[in-house]
């Protein structure tokens, strides 16, 4: 019996122990992908601006694109939604974490969806989506690449690169306010 209360002793002097040089620990710095993550949740809300491309696409170039941005599923997703004014015109884009990538997924127009990975700038305000494969084929073009410049809290642009059909790149530029 004397030797279980000096082991139980012992062990919680051990516990204690651990648990102060835990409660002391220097915190883990976020990674990368959490960086990245953490931008994106804090563009939620409804932006409103004008695209243009390049070369020009006359059923887009000019348009009104509104884009709203929004938090779900526990802050486990963040869903991108834009729109053309006056056309038919919308897509969406899911972005999440997979372990120590940032993600995102584009349900395309063109009836695909092309995957990427993010990479933050060492600024801390771009972030860049590369390419990484797409499902549901490529017969009407697929987006290949898409860049987020944050300016400010209410202003930040969007870039995103389209390979039509026959190997022609298209570029629109969105440049966003925030709608208050």
């Amino acid at each position: 019996m004397k030797f279980f209360r000096i082991a139980l002793s012992i062990g919680l002097i051990s516990l204690s122990s651990l648990a102060f040089a835990q409660s002391t620990a220097t915190p883990i710095a976020p990674t990368e992908a959490q960086k990245s993550y953490d931008i994106l949740k804090s563009l939620a809300g409804t932006w409103l601006g004008t695209v243009k491309t390049d070369p020009v696409e006359p059923v887009m170039d000019g348009n009104t694109m509104q884009v709203t941005i929004h938090v779900t599923s526990s802050g486990n997703a963040v869903v991108h939604e834009m729109k053309a004014t006056g056309t038919t015109i919308g897509d969406v884009s899911i972005f999440d974490k997979d372990e120590d990538r940032l993600m995102m997924t584009h349900f395309c127009d063109a009836a695909n969806r092309p995957r990427f990975v993010g990479k933050l700038s060492p600024d801390g305000k771009t972030l860049e989506f590369d390419f990484l494969d797409v499902a549901g084929g490529t017969k009407f073009g697929y987006l290949q690449h898409v860049v987020f410049t944050i300016i400010d809290a209410e202003h930040h642009t969007e870039d995103w690169i389209y390979m039509a059909p026959g190997g022609k790149s298209v570029k629109g530029h969105m440049d966003l306010r925030l709608l208050k």
